[in-house]
């Protein structure tokens, strides 16, 4: 199993401020905890390109991508909303996040890699198709499946999320595409309090009671998501990863544990093993507490190698 790894050291110059969660130190303690396990050592590493404005364009018109660009600061920090800030780095990281999927999608359809893990931030999938939002600016993981549906005609994109938040920014761009189907674990009521009646045919919820454990996780997830990801047969599976239903999470109130990641990724790639020649790309979304999202992603990154968990 070749598992490709992307990511950009230009993902470390966007910043919200000192206090802000979603900080550079993320990705430094994703790279240590790889390190220490010995992980990264096993991926073919390399470096996220930036997204273009076509590729961009497929998913957020350009009228919205110019205002972003018209509001980038020269210096300090802008506001787009309370939790969503720009620095004069931010779009330049976030072409990166962006890019680095539609890399990973080239890998796999170019058979240079099985699956991809692209370690990058800003995260995307609350970036809806004109709103910035949720610490996301473009949405990552719906320009590479935009990208394999121009590039490579995929035909059947399945886009599988385990975040502990709802995807709104994913579901708002490809809401009733037959195309895509959307897979949605989340935290329930919580934010972004957007898309939760669930009226979209291609859209899979999952919505979880906060404390629910890895042992309900999976179950939920079995019971909602195999039966339609079977019935679909994907050509692609796409992993939005978040790290924040973590029981250690702060700023979430989900029991799970580093060995359900490594579950879940396992799910994933049966999917893909079963219908789309195992090609698989991750992009990473969120996960706060330093050293839960450091063993979350290494657990991940064991599945994509094939390693068992312990």
């Amino acid at each position: 199993m070749i598992t490709a790894y992307l990511t950009h050291p230009d993902c470390q110059r966007h910043h919200m401020g000192p206090d802000h969660p979603e900080s550079p130190l993320r990705l430094e303690a994703i790279h240590a905890r790889l390190m220490r396990d010995g992980l990264l050592q096993q991926t073919m590493q390399g470096d996220a390109p930036l997204a273009t404005d076509e590729q961009l364009a497929r998913v957020h018109p350009p009228r919205h991508l110019r205002a972003l660009e018209e509001c980038l600061p020269e210096h300090g920090l802008i506001a787009l909303d309370g939790d969503t800030l720009m620095n004069p780095d931010s779009l330049l990281a976030a072409r990166h996040a962006a890019g680095a999927v539609v890399r990973g999608v080239d890998q796999v359809f170019r058979h240079q890699a099985d699956n991809v893990f692209c370690a990058v931030r800003p995260p995307g999938h609350h970036a809806e198709a004109t709103d910035a939002m949720g610490f996301c600016f473009y949405n990552n993981v719906a320009v590479g499946a935009a990208h394999a549906r121009a590039r490579y005609s995929a035909q059947r994109v399945a886009i599988l999320d385990f975040d502990v938040h709802q995807c709104n920014g994913t579901i708002d761009i490809f809401r009733d595409d037959p195309e895509v189907l959307i897979c949605t674990s989340y935290q329930y009521p919580f934010y972004p309090w957007r898309y939760l009646r669930n009226e979209h045919r291609n859209v899979v919820d999952t919505p979880l009671p906060a404390g629910t454990d890895g042992a309900a996780f999976r179950r939920a997830v079995e019971d909602d998501w195999l039966p339609a990801l079977h019935a679909f047969k994907p050509d692609l599976v796409l992993v939005s990863a978040g790290f924040d239903a973590h029981r250690d999470d702060p700023l979430a109130e989900l029991c799970l544990d580093d060995e359900d990641y490594h579950w879940v990724t396992r799910l994933a790639m049966e999917i893909a093993a079963l219908y789309a020649d195992n090609r698989l790309v991750s992009v990473l979304e969120g996960g706060y507490d330093p050293d839960a999202l450091g063993r979350g992603a290494a657990a991940h990154l064991k599945a994509l190698l094939g390693l068992p968990f312990d």
